[in-house]
């Protein structure tokens, strides 16, 4: 059994000394094997007391969407589609549509708000490349973020105008070594 200690909320009243710049990071793999590294980086930074938002925007959860995130602790919130299965082509039927719309729309929503210092954007290329959510809307967001707010992206074939972007670009790669 794991005992967990109350751990505040870090207060927006004590600002620091220098102002600090919040980072872009993409996080790509042919193979989509590095969600593990992603989620253990939100973990770490949430458990030190600063809000996390996660958000898969391919990845279904019956009666989750951004209405009923899950919570893992006290500082990291989790959010997906209000949709019964994963995402997989960009051939949606209107529902399907209208929930990843709704949830592509609160995450710009609280991004702008800096209610979350960071901010994992999770399968975003694959919603690009799909055509589900335009480029053009990403990159607004990306230059009308909070200073302060840390965001990272995640997904295959990364378009180049988010690479150009970005403040640090990590590339998963399997080794062929037994």
């Amino acid at each position: 059994m794991v005992a967990q200690l109350e751990n505040p909320a870090l207060s927006p009243a004590c600002s620091p000394l220098y102002p600090v710049e919040g980072l872009v990071q993409v996080f790509t793999c042919s193979h989509r094997s590095f969600f593990t590294n992603v989620m253990a980086q939100a973990l770490r930074i949430a458990g030190q007391g600063t809000p996390v938002l996660v958000v898969q925007f391919l990845k279904g959860g019956i009666n989750q969407g951004h209405q009923h995130p899950t919570r893992l602790g006290q500082h990291l919130d989790w959010i997906r589609c209000d949709l019964p299965r994963y995402i997989d082509t960009p051939q949606l039927d209107e529902a399907e549509n209208l929930s990843l719309r709704q949830l592509w729309q609160h995450t710009q929503q609280v991004v702008l708000e800096g209610k979350y210092s960071l901010v994992v954007l999770d399968e975003l290329s694959l919603a690009i490349n799909f055509g589900l959510i335009a480029l053009e809307e990403v990159l607004a967001l990306l230059e009308q973020r909070p200073s302060h707010v840390d965001i990272i992206l995640t997904g295959p074939e990364m378009p180049q105008l988010l690479l150009d972007v970005a403040d640090q670009i990590t590339q998963v790669r399997r080794s062929d070594r037994p």
